[in-house]
């Protein structure tokens, strides 16, 4: 089994890694520091102990997976040799960006470098490398050791090689692809989400309905198994933010323009889940 690097110790990056190592995966998971390197295999073990209640997992499995993972603040040690490395840091393009010049210099050449973005382009991503053709979008979904789908994305130059294997490094963690061929902002889900979102917002805003009936009304309506605003207390109000401000900015398109209600809610830190406070009161 190919060897795995994630690089951002957050709830995706924490999570793609948990499923990595439960998929025979060897993982490596890079932060800048200690402290968040060690609340993420706090949370994998949590994560993994459920399973384990559940009758999803054995608890050898979950001792396995728990030992094929370690831990490293050098980028390096973390990405030199892995086979698949996967980026899962915060939502910028400059962000993002520097990680993968870095990555550049210090993966070996055959290395897939995948992003895990919901919004911002491949291409601008892949840009900044010398290796553009192997730079490719793995966009997987929180929680990811739930949730069964993974976008593929191809950016203009990412090879049909890089593409197979990506999917291939996806499915063996048991996700279902889809594969985006035109590398938009927000792709196929985040578009689609991004425009429900932003006018579920407004029609709170505006006083039409309650946080609670307007999701109710997507899970009974459509058959969601969360409501908008539910999923963005799940993800976080920022992430939202930033990714509606991302599209907007490529498409030009007031739909996906954040509602003022939603930017200052993410000023105030009412982020959701994370902070304890979003739509909903989750203190």
């Amino acid at each position: 089994m190919p060897s795995l690097a994630v690089i951002g110790a957050g709830l995706m990056g924490s999570g793609i890694a948990q499923v990595a190592a439960v998929g025979g995966y060897d993982v490596a998971i890079h932060d800048v520091g200690e402290e968040q390197l060690g609340r993420a295999l706090g949370e994998i073990e949590k994560s993994l102990r459920r399973l384990e209640k559940k009758d999803r997992l054995t608890s050898q499995q979950v001792t396995e997976a728990l030992g094929r993972i370690g831990t490293t603040t050098d980028l390096e040690s973390a990405a030199g040799q892995a086979d698949v490395v996967v980026e899962a840091v915060f939502e910028k393009l400059e962000i993002k960006q520097e990680v993968f010049r870095r990555l550049d210099r210090v993966c070996k050449p055959e290395a897939v470098l995948a992003t895990n973005t919901s919004a911002l382009p491949i291409t601008q991503i892949a840009a900044v490398t010398d290796r553009p053709e192997q730079v490719v979008g793995t966009h997987f979904f929180s929680p990811v050791p739930m949730m069964r789908l993974c976008e593929v994305v191809r950016g203009v130059k990412t090879s049909d090689e890089t593409l197979a294997r990506a999917r291939s490094f996806a499915e063996d963690l048991g996700k279902t692809c889809v594969v985006v061929n035109r590398d938009i902002a927000g792709f196929v889900t985040t578009r689609l989400i991004v425009a429900l979102s932003v006018e579920a917002v407004k029609l709170l805003e505006s006083g039409v309905a309650t946080a609670e009936d307007i999701d109710t009304a997507c899970r009974l309506g459509f058959g969601h198994a969360m409501g908008p605003l539910e999923t963005m207390d799940l993800t976080g109000i920022d992430v939202f933010v930033n990714a509606s401000r991302n599209i907007f900015a490529d498409t030009v398109d007031p739909k996906f323009y954040p509602p003022e209600l939603s930017v200052r809610k993410a000023s105030a830190g009412d982020l959701g889940r994370k902070s304890g406070k979003g739509w909903y009161d989750h203190s």
